[in-house]
């Protein structure tokens, strides 16, 4: 403790030992003013204010959801609908844990708001912590095991017999894809003969006559409800095929051939994007995949030969 004497401080032992220091003018320094302090009514105002605030974000945020402002255009294979219910689940549950987790939120912000009491300390709930850790397993797991036949049907199971084949190249920055001739099968195919100038984007082996009558084309067509097998590959760098219609997106990996299989249900025209960034024209690689009833189709086939 320090007293004045005198017009001198002096400095006694029970201020090594923590006590308060007092000064001629009487205040009162450090700790010993804490404790001294009045009770006040606190940060009611602002925990009010931040709990409210939670409360119209959750149900803003709700509103945007529910109104599918976002919601992208329905699927043209059974594939895309699977898709499109694994969203719903996955949004349902976390859309529950988000609202409860947000409420909770501001009822902690209001409920433990300053009082000018003092702070006491929580070691947390053991069995709580365990409880939500498992729940969080379950569902994350829960929501993979329901995934599963969908991921399966495309990356797993190959395409049926009597599927229409059709190779993919992505390049920077264009897309790429040959269909094989009348004899139904692809010509060989080597490096040395790629050359953008003559139009041999995928290299087509000038030997070989398998090769004679392949279609290559800039666009993809193909025929209402008959089964597809692309066969995905990459000239340079890694590029993503992407159809939102078709809810498929498989990367394109230099010396890999990746096979994906679909069925389009609905004629139309629908835009092929690539999602992996790959230079500064990435911007520019699109292309269109064209579904086409079976006449059509086969009068596609027979144009895009003539042009060959």
């Amino acid at each position: 403790m320090m007293e004045y004497r005198g017009g001198r401080v002096s400095l006694k032992q029970g201020h090594a030992r923590g006590e308060h220091r007092v000064w001629p003018s009487g205040r009162i320094h450090g700790a010993e003013a804490m404790r001294r302090k009045k009770p006040c009514a606190g940060s009611t105002t602002v925990a009010v204010t931040l709990a409210v605030f939670l409360l119209f974000f959750t149900l803003i945020t709700l509103y945007l959801f529910a109104a599918k402002y976002w919601r992208p255009p329905d699927p043209i294979t059974s594939f895309g609908r699977e898709i499109d219910q694994q969203f719903a689940r996955t949004f349902l549950i976390t859309g529950i844990v988000f609202v409860l987790s947000q409420l909770a939120l501001g009822w902690v912000v209001f409920r433990f708001r300053d009082t000018g009491g003092r702070a006491t300390f929580s070691h947390g709930n053991t069995t709580m912590e365990v409880l939500w850790t498992l729940a969080t397993l379950v569902l994350f797991v829960g929501l993979g095991i329901y995934a599963e036949r969908a991921w399966a049907e495309v990356h797993f199971r190959g395409a049926a017999p009597g599927a229409l084949q059709i190779e993919v190249q992505g390049q920077q920055f264009k897309w790429y894809f040959r269909y094989p001739g009348p004899d139904g099968k692809f010509g060989r195919t080597d490096a040395q003969y790629v050359k953008d100038s003559a139009q041999n984007f995928f290299g087509l082996d000038p030997n070989d006559p398998a090769g004679k009558d392949d279609i290559v084309t800039p666009v993809v067509a193909v025929p209402v409800n008959r089964e597809v097998e692309l066969i995905l590959r990459s000239k340079d760098v890694t590029h993503s095929f992407f159809v939102r219609e078709l809810r498929l997106k498989q990367d394109a990996v230099p010396g890999m051939l990746i096979h994906i299989h679909f069925t389009p249900m609905q004629v139309g025209q629908y835009e092929i994007a690539c999602a992996e960034l790959c230079g500064l024209g990435h911007h520019q690689m699109r292309s269109f995949l064209q579904v086409l009833s079976d006449a059509d189709y086969q009068n596609w086939l027979r144009e895009q030969a003539a042009n060959q």
